[in-house]
């Protein structure tokens, strides 16, 4: 055989099979893999709940860097979800703060909407003070994403989905 294996056959072969065992272990103690299958229970209590809000972080403040080095939607969205729970210390929630923030004042990008949650997770006084001032700005981004947190944070029975957004931004250009 002159040409390398593919498909089917090159999962038969040892020297590969061994390679990609490697790979994946590898994987396992490097970003963004080693976000994907943490291990099961209370992220609260997970000893890498540091780099997964890093992880969060990169996306949000350096969307471009991120896009070429460690772009993995699902892993974005599962983090989010994963970290969208009450009760979090005051250093992780000030950072999921940090984190709604930033986002509200951005364009939106893919699974952006899941920091809904988050929001709903860390209300208080202070996130909605940020949200107030993002949405009285002169960045429109941050006028309708912060508006519409806001609003969603006062309806708590209301979810969060593309006809709820769309109804939202229908309302608003009314006034």
């Amino acid at each position: 055989m002159t040409l390398p294996l593919g498909g089917q056959a090159q999962w038969r072969d040892p020297a590969f099979l061994q390679a990609h065992e490697r790979y994946v272990e590898a994987g396992r103690y490097s970003l963004p893999d080693a976000l994907w299958n943490r291990p099961p229970g209370d992220i609260r209590t997970w000893q890498g709940l540091p780099y997964a809000l890093l992880f969060l972080e990169w996306e949000a403040r350096y969307p471009q860097e991120w896009t070429r080095h460690a772009k993995k939607w699902g892993t974005k969205q599962s983090l989010i979800r994963d970290v969208a729970v009450a009760d979090h210390g005051e250093t992780v929630r000030t950072k999921l703060t940090d984190l709604v923030e930033i986002v509200v004042q951005r364009a939106y990008r893919c699974k952006d909407r899941e920091y809904l949650r988050v929001a709903r997770a860390v209300d208080s006084e202070d996130l909605r003070g940020r949200l107030e001032t993002a949405a009285r700005s002169g960045n429109p981004w941050a006028r309708r994403h912060a508006g519409y947190v806001l609003w969603l944070l006062d309806r708590p029975e209301v979810p969060n989905t593309i006809h709820v957004w769309q109804n939202w931004i229908a309302a608003e250009a009314r006034g």
